[in-house]
């Protein structure tokens, strides 16, 4: 039910060129696809002697294509219209600039960025294994890695003994040629590098840090930079948000498990975390809290390709490596089969002098934490129905209404937190209620849209909250066993607050198609309706209010959907944004927006979907798009 994708575009850095090239080409050609791969160019050597080993395999001619230089040749690739497929690993800045730059252009995209990884010590953890597993984790190829845990966060009661420990180990660490295997810590990439560490290690003491380092000996040639440690900065210290991307560490304390969790997700990156503890009720605690795509237990830089790895918020998105990582290189057969974009319009009236003005107030409001809230303009929009008779009026949104639904569905968090089976409980619910005044809705589709088979889109409706209420308990993740005693457990985990533009066509069946995975899996939503047709999802609320969905989980905001996703993409507490409603400019802005913050997108371009086939409007692909896929590294006896 897959197919590839196509040419795929990768560009990797220099930190680790062979990896990099190994985690991007092989799920590539194992799904199918042909790649243009551009190394770093200060690491490309070794992609060129690949290239030689892809000659002597017999690979056939154009399976494999590496082009070197420098970063004209990425931005060439990144806007190649015969590119169907971008991965890229660096700088988040850069990734940025991708997002930007293929935004619109209907290119699939993953980007693995950069990280400012928690290392998170507690009192009872074995302290002499995490001051190596933390010698490792930030030294190791020095510090030049994104998941590098470059903060230390020890619990209060054994920090002092602590950073004893580790400093007395930093003493013994060697600085000198990465050629001799009794080295420690080799050499930075460049002069460039080395002088950034240098001038974020001077703004900590100018900011008032106090900044440690060994009397090691340093070679009097070369980019050397000695093993750093930083104490007494505040959450808001410059060292404690950039990525220095070097061999220096900045330490802090904390007193509870949940101020651990606090300051772990204090940061605008998610891509890896240590914990360690040896109480493992504590970790499993612990782990599934921490915003961040990889949690390691009593270790630290464990990789397989049996286990995705990838980041949460502006550490990017898209996995390398296991199932989800395949999955990127390939697309859904059904996606080949869509149609064009119906052009629905909102109806205008035939006769507006002739149209009687209703003498009560029956303007739909918005639904925001579980309640009808007005609109912060004040202004409302008519809405016709097909021979032109006003049907009603609703809400005009705008960005103010848009942050009270952000701020509701934050509030509700406790839906994440409830049971699958809870959570497909309510949705049964949801339907049963929906069932129950089919009738009265299929009237109002008839009456909006003037289609004489409005009874079946609300029957699947039904079928579509049935089925992903069957789904809420189900969509299990994995366990994998890579080469060590232990395990990885692969979480599917919602996404968190979902901003929607939902289709125009289909008013009740393409809002219930997208709301609910997401809802099945925990998500919160904030969804815009059909532009023209909105009623069906103003009705909806009502159902929605006799069914035990906590309010917060589903806010509802009419208006304009351009300006209206113009907001949630520009959003910082959004964290992902889904628009199907078929304005190719509007999907194009969605993305472009999107890059401030780097959230996951969801559009449709030019393409719109039969609404009411399970094969392009329901199932694995919508429950993907609204889960992302957390690794727990969990060993045996350690």
């Amino acid at each position: 039910d897959h197919r590839p994708v196509g040419v795929v575009g990768q560009i990797v850095p220099w930190n680790f060129p062979l990896l990099m090239l190994s985690w991007k080409i092989a799920p590539a050609l194992a799904c199918g696809n042909t790649v243009v791969f551009k190394p770093a160019e200060f690491t490309s050597l070794s992609a060129l002697l690949f290239a030689e080993l892809c000659q002597q395999a017999g690979l056939p001619a154009g399976v494999v294509n590496i082009v070197t230089g420098d970063g004209a040749v990425g931005e060439a690739i990144v806007t190649h219209p015969g590119i169907d497929k971008l991965a890229f690993t660096g700088s988040t800045d850069v990734g940025r600039l991708i997002r930007r730059a293929t935004a619109g252009s209907g290119k699939k995209l993953s980007l693995e960025l950069g990280g400012k990884s928690p290392f998170i010590v507690f009192e009872d953890a074995d302290l002499d294994a995490a001051v190596e597993g933390l010698v490792d984790s930030i030294w190791f190829n020095q510090g030049q890695v994104c998941c590098a845990g470059s903060r230390l966060l020890v619990q209060e009661s054994v920090e002092h003994r602590f950073l004893a420990k580790l400093r007395a180990r930093m003493d013994r660490l060697i600085v000198g040629s990465p050629l001799d295997k009794s080295t420690d810590i080799g050499a930075l990439v460049d002069p460039v590098q080395k002088q950034r560490i240098s001038d974020l290690v001077q703004t900590a003491r100018d900011e008032g840090c106090t900044v440690w380092q060994p009397a090691c000996e340093l070679p009097d040639r070369g980019c050397f930079y000695p093993p750093t440690l930083i104490t007494g900065a505040s959450t808001s210290s410059t060292v404690a948000q950039t990525e220095i991307f070097g061999p220096v560490l900045v330490a802090m304390s904390f007193r509870t498990p949940v101020e651990a969790v606090q300051l772990a997700n204090n940061t605008v990156y998610g891509l890896a975390s240590c914990v360690w503890t040896e109480s493992i009720s504590l970790a499993l605690d612990i782990a599934p809290q921490i915003k961040a795509g990889v949690v390691w237990i009593n270790t630290a830089n464990q990789f397989d390709a049996t286990c995705g790895f990838g980041g949460y918020r502006e550490s990017g998105f898209g996995r390398e490596g296991g199932r989800e990582g395949l999955l990127e290189y390939l697309v859904a057969c059904a996606e080949d089969a869509r149609p064009l974009a119906p052009s629905v319009a909102a109806v205008a009236p035939d006769a507006p002098d002739g149209v009687p003005v209703p003498g009560i107030d029956r303007t739909a409001k918005h639904y925001i934490g579980g309640r009808q809230a007005r609109p912060d303009s004040g202004y409302s929009q008519p809405v016709y129905g097909v021979s032109g008779q006003l049907l009603g009026e609703v809400a005009a949104g705008s960005r103010k209404d848009i942050r009270n639904a952000v701020e509701a569905a934050h509030k509700q968090s406790g839906w994440a937190g409830a049971s699958g089976h809870n959570r497909a409980q309510v949705l049964y619910y949801i339907a049963e209620n929906l069932a129950a005044r089919h009738a009265e809705f299929a009237a109002r589709i008839g009456a909006m849209t003037g289609d004489a088979n409005a009874a079946r889109e609300v029957d699947v409706s039904l079928e579509r909250l049935f089925t992903y209420a069957a789904w809420a308990d189900k969509y299990d993740g994995a366990v994998h066993q890579p080469p060590m005693h232990g395990i990885t457990a692969a979480l599917n985990e919602p996404i968190g607050v979902i901003g929607m533009i939902c289709p125009t066509e289909a008013p009740l069946l393409g809002l219930i198609s997208l709301a609910a995975p997401a809802l099945a899996l925990g998500n919160r939503v904030i969804a815009v309706p059909s532009s023209a047709h909105p009623l069906a999802a103003t009705d909806f609320y009502q159902v929605l209010d006799t069914s035990d969905l906590p309010g917060g989980a589903l806010n509802i905001v009419t208006g304009d959907a351009d300006e209206l996703a113009r907001v949630m993409a520009g959003h910082a507490d959004i964290d992902a944004v889904w628009r199907h409603d078929g304005s190719v400019a509007g999907c194009a802005e969605v993305e472009r927006l999107s890059a401030d913050t780097l959230k996951r997108t969801w559009v449709s371009g030019g393409k719109g979907r039969d609404w009411s086939d399970d094969r392009q409007s329901a199932g694995r692909t919508f429950l993907a798009h609204a889960s992302q896929v957390k690794n727990i590294w969990i060993p045996y006896g350690v």
